[in-house]
């Protein structure tokens, strides 16, 4: 009730990829409502990967509301083979999975952990669902538990994190329609109704074997044609060079452009210790979302620092670093030669062209399975993990971690190994 209106809180969206979703309950609506959840709409799913696939503007809050679908249609299938999941619990999984990625801060995993100091987006995420659960009366208390695998049906946990979670079937079939990688789409719908729980623990139906083995195709292709695109990769380094710059000139006290927010962040770069001791963080770090950043850089593109203001510059206009990947890390050799040349070549101050060598490691185990393999239920009853059960994958493709070195530096420079 607000004003003397009553507020109607059964309400439909239109999602691209499953049709209408509905919003189950009172207090999913709530916090759908809520400020903290709203924020989502300003965080793009997938970083800066619409610098490569012009399509990928979707957002954590459709991927949200989307493993929220999916979830109802889980605990469905559960329900409907004779596994007891009471009406609490179905809205406290709901609600979990719904808040699962609300601790993301600007453009999602691409600065984790440049404006915060080894704080992960899951402990946000739980400082926030502890906070939201203090405004709504303890209305959360179950949802956490189950988020943080305490509550006693371990598959409610499952569902929300897991190898199989609806987090993991959600992203990739958006992430799959919104970038217009087709190799990656799944059948999230085949996937649901081969669910069941065995032992109190997660299984798939031995008749979902090939269905599991095209969702782990499918998710070995996204990483490398969308998660670990070359020219993605390139792009989140330079933007996380623009921070760590902004960061330091702040430190020496010069003046930058950016909202109170960003300043804050800026200046502190709080580790976890900081959040718990003084509630301003998280307030202000809801208040942080991906337009924060963009409208920061281009006022930071006609600073006076040139390192700034030149990555900035390239940034905003997609003028993107070449990158190369290795097959050991660069040397001390070969970074004091690409220096040397952008030096050379752009007339940077020779301390300042460390800037414009960024070195990373790709690094990708599409199923590993030493932790929470997927388990298979076959028709005598016996549960077996999936490297057993599986006869037309070998499972050690994609159990193998795949690790890759790489280096971006300014296109018009040479590499010379």
């Amino acid at each position: 009730m607000a004003d003397g209106v009553e507020t109607n809180k059964f309400k439909l969206f239109n999602d691209p990829i499953y049709g209408f979703i509905a919003i189950p309950t009172e207090r999913i609506f709530d916090l759908i409502e809520h400020p903290y959840f709203q924020r989502l709409r300003r965080i793009g799913q997938l970083g800066l990967s619409s610098l490569v696939y012009p399509g990928a503007y979707h957002t954590r809050f459709h991927h949200a509301l989307g493993a929220m679908h999916l979830m109802q249609r889980a605990v469905a299938v559960l329900q409907s083979k004779g596994h007891a999941i009471s009406v609490q619990e179905a809205e406290s999984v709901q609600m979990a999975i719904l808040l699962h990625d609300i601790g993301h801060g600007p453009f999602s995993h691409a600065l984790e952990h440049t404006l915060v100091d080894g704080v992960s987006h899951e402990e946000l995420s739980k400082m926030l669902m502890q906070q939201l659960n203090t405004e709504m009366n303890g209305a959360l208390t179950e949802a956490i538990a189950i988020f943080n695998n305490q509550h006693p049906k371990r598959f409610l946990h499952q569902l929300i994190s897991s190898q199989l979670d609806m987090d993991r079937m959600d992203y990739l079939r958006r992430d799959a329609f919104y970038t217009g990688v087709v190799e990656g789409a799944i059948n999230s719908e085949r996937l649901l109704s081969m669910l069941n729980v065995a032992n109190g623990e997660l299984v798939l139906d031995g008749k979902g074997i090939s269905s599991i083995e095209k969702f782990l195709v499918s998710r070995s292709l996204m990483y490398w044609q969308v998660y670990m695109h070359k020219a993605v990769l390139s792009a989140e380094y330079m933007l996380v060079q623009v921070l760590r710059r902004a960061h330091e000139l702040v430190q020496r006290g010069d003046s930058l452009f950016g909202g109170a927010e960003l300043q804050l962040f800026l200046q502190r770069r709080p580790k976890l210790a900081d959040f718990e001791q003084d509630p301003g963080f998280l307030d202000a770090f809801t208040l942080l979302d991906d337009s924060d950043i963009l409208g920061a850089m281009k006022q930071w593109s006609t600073h006076t620092d040139p390192v700034l203001s030149q990555l900035s510059q390239r940034l905003l206009n997609r003028r993107l670093f070449r990158i190369k990947f290795l097959k050991e890390p660069l040397s001390s050799v070969q970074r004091a030669s690409l220096e040397a040349k952008i030096h050379e070549e752009f007339g940077h101050a020779p301390i300042d062209c460390r800037h414009f060598v960024l070195e990373g490691l790709a690094s990708n185990a599409t199923y590993k399975s030493d932790k929470q393999e997927i388990k298979i239920l076959k028709k005598s009853g016996k549960v077996i993990p999936l490297s057993e059960a599986s006869e037309i994958l070998p499972l050690s493709v994609y159990s193998h971690t795949i690790t890759r070195p790489f280096v971006c530096w300014p296109k018009g420079i040479e590499w010379i190994d």
